[in-house]
């Protein structure tokens, strides 16, 4: 099994666009949403996964994820209801830690995430200059209920 453990923030300017390495447009959607286990398909560029989460213990959680056929990720968007999220993917290094930063589009315009998978819970590391509260485990954030409100 596969343990994601990611700590989440709101960003507060857009000095991550000139630090940016790497840039990825990404669109997304839900087939399951419910409580505890969550499936979503995402298209990045022109490649797709569709990547199963569990419950979160505390910042940490398992994941799945697997490649999957572009043209069937495109069919599989169509059977998950709205919300689909459509984001740029900004890719920073900073003190040896790789942050993405998410811009998204459409309805969740002008809202912005960095996002830092860490190796472990005691994991310490330095904050870029873009990044401000600390929005881990709240609910409003997670890319599964974006939209919803």
């Amino acid at each position: 099994m596969a343990t994601e453990i990611e700590h989440k923030y709101l960003v507060v300017n857009d000095s991550y666009k000139t630090l940016a390495l790497e840039r990825h447009h990404i669109t997304q959607g839900y087939l399951s949403r419910e409580r505890g286990r969550t499936v979503r398909v995402r298209v990045v560029d022109n490649s797709a996964v569709i990547t199963i989460k569990g419950s979160n213990k505390g910042a940490a959680r398992p994941e799945f994820e697997y490649a999957i056929p572009l043209s069937d990720a495109r069919q599989l968007l169509e059977l998950c209801p709205p919300p689909i999220i459509e984001k740029t993917r900004h890719i920073v290094m900073d003190h040896g830690n790789r942050w993405e930063v998410d811009e998204f589009h459409g309805t969740l315009e002008g809202l912005t995430l960095a996002e830092l998978e860490i190796p472990s819970e005691d994991y310490r590391y330095e904050h870029p200059a873009f990044v401000g509260r600390d929005v881990t485990g709240d609910q409003r954030y997670y890319n599964s209920q974006l939209g919803l409100q």
